[in-house]
Formats: C-alpha cells, sequence, structure tokens
C-alpha cells in the first residue's frame, strides 16, 4: 500500500456544535479518503484519514479552516500507519 498514506489529526477550537463532523465526513467522501472523525470529551475533533496522498493533504488542509461556523484555533496532525479502512464514519 505505497500509496496509501494516514494521517491522525486533533482540532481544536469552536469546533462541536457547528457541523464540524457531518461536513468532514462529506468532504473525505467526496475527496475519496477513508477514516472516521469524532467529537472528543475535551472540545476537541479527532480524525483519521488515509487514501491517496493528494486526498489526504487535501483533507488535511481542510480542517484548518472546517465549516462557516467552525473557529479553528489549532491542528495536530500525526502522521500513522494506515489500517486499510474503507468508507467514512461520524464516530
Amino acid at each position: 500500500m505505497a500509496d496509501r498514506v494516514a494521517r491522525r489529526v486533533v482540532v481544536h477550537g469552536r469546533v462541536q456544535g457547528v457541523f464540524y463532523r457531518d461536513t468532514c465526513r462529506y468532504e473525505a467522501r467526496a475527496a475519496g479518503v477513508a477514516g472516521w472523525v469524532s467529537n472528543e470529551p475535551d472540545g476537541t475533533v479527532h480524525a483519521h484519514f488515509e487514501g491517496r496522498p493528494d486526498a489526504v493533504a487535501r483533507l488535511v488542509a481542510w480542517t484548518r479552516e472546517g465549516p462557516p461556523r467552525a473557529s479553528v484555533r489549532d491542528v495536530d496532525v500525526s502522521e500513522v500507519p494506515p489500517e486499510g479502512l474503507a468508507g467514512f464514519e461520524v464516530r
């Protein structure tokens, strides 16, 4: 799977209650990226993206802005091994 990469993302700011997860799912599916996105108790949003390097990079770039009502303060990105996921889900 040399043509498949994965990134774990933690998004900080006003990112819950603003349709961040649902919009992320839409963007991921449009880009052909697999993985998941979830709200966390500390107010952050966590996501796992995997797919073609250009598509994953597009999603990571999107997380820095998010949907119109979000106010992203910071994004932590880590390289992780692909898990072979198919589809994208909101957790």
